[in-house]
């Protein structure tokens, strides 16, 4: 199947999830579209393999991903959420120390799907975050923050117990929503290939060795071409705090998100606004 109708069909599910208010029928819409998206790549994958060294392979390439503008409040978060969903669509990423840029690094296939998956869930992670800070649901918790004191002319760190803001609130929702989001798409994938494997019309063995055969290609692009000098550690923790609660709730909303309001596929990339 060519990209241009793999993502025609991705699309007619992403709105076919879009247009239900059962958050049941949405996860399920979700788990289709993600079994889509792998199933087609296996396929471009073992198209690659068969092609005649006279025509054009595709190849790996590099795609510059704006999450927002630099210092905005978020985009840690934000970020993270498309990392999550990369992971499970064979793209790997770069990061800015801003976390305002991401450097995508795929077949172009699989960076086009997880644009359209990051559009709807970013949409649907502030969405559900702005309704749990607006519900005040977290007001009661506390959490151990260290505070600097001055003692003489000594500086002394000392862990105070205070109520968690909002602030806090929003950014543990949202890195326990990404984490889960992940989690799910990567549960999705596992079990297309495994199932891609399992009934290839070729064999089972030529399947999976042209997974590897990907998987290397892209390792070896990405190596040839990243610039990036050490780890981006964004997404483990909130700088504000810790909440609980909040984690949960975000947890729990990312177990049930659909894809919703997602603009055309192959429409205007670039900065994502929420």
């Amino acid at each position: 199947m060519s990209s241009e109708k793999m993502l025609t069909r991705i699309g007619a599910l992403l709105r076919q999830a879009e247009s239900t208010d059962n958050p049941h029928e949405g996860e399920a819409f979700m788990a289709a579209a993600q079994r889509l998206a792998t199933g087609s790549a296996i396929d471009l994958a073992v198209a690659r393999a068969h092609t005649a060294s006279s025509e054009k392979r595709a190849t790996p390439t590099q795609r510059l991903i704006t999450i927002g503008e630099p210092g905005k409040r978020g985009l840690r978060t934000y970020a993270q959420l498309f990392i999550a969903i990369a992971a499970a669509n064979d793209v790997q990423c770069d990061i800015a120390q801003t976390s305002a840029v991401i450097y995508a690094y795929g077949f172009a296939g699989d960076i086009d799907v997880c644009e359209a998956l990051y559009s709807s869930l970013l949409f649907q992670m502030v969405r559900d975050s702005d309704a749990y800070v607006r519900s005040g649901a977290y007001r009661g918790e506390t959490s151990v923050r260290t505070v600097v004191e001055t003692r003489g002319r000594r500086r002394v760190n000392t862990q105070v117990r205070k109520p968690v803001a909002g602030v806090t609130a929003r950014l543990n929702f949202q890195m326990a929503y990404a984490s889960r989001i992940g989690a799910r798409l990567a549960e999705a994938k596992q079990e297309t290939e495994k199932a891609a494997i399992a009934e290839s019309a070729t064999s089972s063995s030529e399947t999976a060795l042209v997974l590897r055969n990907k998987e290397i290609e892209l390792k070896d692009y990405y190596a040839s071409n990243s610039q990036a000098r050490g780890t981006w550690r964004g997404g483990g923790r909130a700088s504000a705090g810790h909440s609980s609660h909040a984690r949960r709730a975000g947890d729990r909303a990312a177990r049930s998100a659909r894809l919703g309001n997602l603009p055309e596929i192959g429409g205007v990339r670039g900065q994502l606004d929420s």
